[in-house]
């Protein structure tokens, strides 16, 4: 991978990030918490979760180890969260900016939220979230649907065809 495919790659997660928040928007504040068997509890559940990864994964890349998802996630409203996730894309962003193709071969370092500890090469972290955020997206569109609301496609050939 390239720094400009990294770039573009996490591009495509704002995108598709927005459009799902954008999506959720439409529903009603008891929907985004109403129990829809997944990995989390909610559509909020989920979402949260998303935008807490991608905060502990850049917090990684920046040489940090968090040892819990931050505290804001469990209780944020949807416009609290979508606060955070922007923040993690603006920092995340600065960082992107600063990368070479070189330095997508250094090995991070860290430790998980259970404390073990790992490393692994930048690149292949990178594709890591990417492919994390857009798990966790599909399972918020069959959430979305089993309370009544058509999700937004948020697949990367979308992406290509709309945004390029």
């Amino acid at each position: 991978m390239t720094a400009d495919e990294a770039r573009e790659l996490f591009a495509y997660g704002v995108w598709a990030n927005g459009r799902a928040f954008d999506a959720v928007e439409a529903l009603a504040p008891e929907q985004l918490t109403t129990p829809v068997a997944s990995s989390f509890p909610s559509v909020r559940g989920t979402l949260g979760h998303v935008v807490a990864a991608e905060w502990v994964w850049l917090r990684r890349w920046l040489g940090e180890s968090p040892s819990a998802m931050p505290a804001w996630v469990s209780d944020a409203s949807l416009a609290e969260l979508r606060v955070q996730l922007a923040a993690v894309e603006a920092q995340r962003d600065q960082y992107l900016e600063t990368l070479s193709d070189s330095d997508l071969a250094r090995v991070v370092e860290y430790r998980t939220l259970a404390g073990k500890v790992c490393s692994d090469p930048l690149a292949g972290l990178m594709r890591h979230l990417v492919n994390h955020s857009t798990y966790h997206r599909g399972q918020v569109a069959t959430q979305m649907r089993h309370v009544g609301l058509v999700p937004p496609t948020t697949d990367l050939i979308e992406y290509m065809r709309r945004v390029k």
